[in-house]
Order: C-alpha cells, then sequence, then structure tokens
C-alpha cells in the first residue's frame, strides 16, 4: 500500500480510498494448468480437462482475464455491487473447480426395504411407496449407487449437482421420529419422540 492512503477494516470488507473492498471480490482467481477462460459479450467461457462451462457476468461487475489471473471490479459501493462483487467471484471460481476437479453431492438412505439401483442411466428408488421411483439425471450429471444405500451425484457445475442431490433428497425427506428417508451424507436430523415415548415420560 503506498503512503499518504489509509485503510480501516470493517467486518468483512476493507475500506480503501472511497470503496469498501470485499476480500472475496478482490481477491484474484489464478488460472491452473490446463484450464482456458476467455471473455466473450459479457459471458465468461471455461474450458477444463473435464468439460466446458459458461455464464453470463452481471452487468454491474467487469471481469478482467489475464494471462494466468482474472480479477473482478464494481463501479461502487452500494450494497448490491458489493453482493455481487464477492458473489461472481466464487462462482468464476467454481466454475474453474468444476472443470478440474468436478463436484459430488453423497446422499444416505436410511429405512427397512429403502434401497437404490442404476437401471441403465436411470436412478431406481424403493422408498416405500408402493411403486418404484425412477430419475433420469440431466445433461451433465452421472449418478453413481456404490450401495443400495448410498447415492453419488457428479457432475461440473456445483450448482445443478446440489439442486440434483435435493430433487433426491425430496422424493423422501427424513422423518423425525425414526430418521427414515433419503438425507444427506451427514447431515444431522433432528428427532422428535413418538406417541408412545411422549406418554411414557408424562
Amino acid at each position: 500500500m503506498s503512503a499518504g492512503k489509509s485503510w480501516l477494516t470493517f467486518g468483512n470488507h476493507i475500506r480503501f480510498g472511497r470503496f469498501n473492498v470485499s476480500r472475496v471480490g478482490r481477491k484474484p482467481i489464478q488460472i491452473q494448468k490446463g484450464v482456458t477462460v476467455t471473455l466473450n459479450n459479457g459471458v465468461v467461457h471455461v474450458k477444463g480437462p473435464k468439460g466446458e462451462l459458461s455464464a453470463r457476468v452481471h452487468r454491474n461487475i467487469t471481469v478482467d482475464v489475464k494471462e494466468s489471473e482474472i480479477r473482478f471490479t464494481r463501479p461502487n459501493d452500494e450494497k448490491e455491487n458489493r453482493s455481487l462483487h464477492g458473489l461472481w467471484r466464487a462462482l468464476v471460481q467454481n466454475m474453474i473447480s468444476g472443470v478440474t476437479g468436478g463436484f459430488t453431492r453423497k446422499l444416505e438412505i436410511v429405512g427397512v426395504g429403502y434401497r437404490a439401483e442404476m437401471k441403465g442411466k436411470k436412478l431406481q428408488l424403493l422408498l416405500g411407496y408402493s411403486h418404484p421411483i425412477l430419475f433420469g439425471p440431466p445433461d451433465g450429471i452421472t449418478i453413481e449407487t456404490p450401495t443400495q444405500t448410498s447415492i453419488m451425484v457428479s457432475g461440473i457445475d456445483k450448482q445443478l449437482v446440489g439442486l440434483v442431490a435435493a430433487k433426491i433428497r425430496s422424493f423422501r425427506p427424513p422423518e423425525p421420529y425414526k430418521g427414515k428417508g433419503v438425507k444427506y451424507e451427514g447431515e444431522y436430523i433432528r428427532r422428535k419422540a413418538g406417541k408412545a415415548a411422549a406418554t411414557a415420560a408424562k
């Protein structure tokens, strides 16, 4: 920092000169080896070993793509622009992480007789209903069932992976009494006492 320019720290932002600069937004993204990033008419294209992703950046955010890094700037310190600044830095970082390593969300199935298996490219779920559920993943998503009670959702688009995992969970969300259903790996289910237990406790 050059002499004569004072700064103060406020929460998650640094005040420098006229503007608060988001700590996330101001940090440049290093472009990894094997990844190509281009900007065309406000659309960021990211290409890597696992595939390609693109996104149209919000008009209030300026993206500067250099040979080895990407920088983001905003026009002023308005609340919306501060939020967009950090958001778009995070989104583009996720795009780079996706085309290099990908993302995976794991789910667990709890319940006697509840299970999952692949039928071709579709996921078949037996979740206590009178009929099995067949779910076909969208393009760019891979589903695996390492065991009958575990499901892995993978892809290069972090948001899409999350949406698909949430959709699968919604077929039988875990209930609070015995915890039966589909839950995220490591998800804590707050249990409730059943009627019998509640009566006995009185």
